[in-house]
């Protein structure tokens, strides 16, 4: 871990808030000089803390109001089928986050599609492109808590 003191985690509690704000706002938020900032953040940007700044949409408003958790077992675990797996996912712009699990779960998905139908289209797509042993999926039905920002 990198050394980030409190003005740092300052700047970043803010630039998670809002990362359109200026400079002139988050200096006086964080009470330091516009040009403080901005050296602090090009040093949390080269040392790699920063990864890319972002603006959140709303999905459900772009017609993609469907949360779905796929949870995915294989009996392949070769790194040609990793690789092979990995491709698949990040070819597919539905799939917001795939992670590998420890347990009786090899893989998680979470996904966001425009309803029940596409859902179908991303599960027969997703298996077309890889073997997988079991599929199940979970639907969201409401949204309690969905955030980005970091507990710093």
């Amino acid at each position: 871990m990198l050394n980030i003191d409190d003005i740092d985690r300052r700047i970043l509690k803010e630039l998670q808030r809002d990362a359109g704000q200026s400079l002139d706002t988050l200096g006086e938020a964080v009470h330091l000089s516009r040009n403080a900032c901005w050296r602090r953040i090009r040093a949390l940007e080269a040392s790699g803390v920063i990864k890319g700044r972002v603006t959140l949409l709303d999905a459900a408003k772009l017609g993609l109001g469907l949360t779905v958790f796929m949870q995915i077992r294989t009996n392949a675990h070769a790194p040609d089928w990793l690789n092979t797996f990995k491709k698949a996912t990040q070819d597919m712009p539905e799939i917001l986050s795939v992670f590998r699990m420890s347990g009786d779960l090899d893989y998680l998905i979470r996904a966001r599609v425009a309803d029940m139908a596409g859902y179908d289209q991303l599960y027969q797509s997703l298996i077309r492109k890889v073997p997988l042993s079991d599929v199940s999926a979970s639907f969201v039905m409401e949204e309690i808590k969905e955030t980005t920002q970091l507990p710093i």
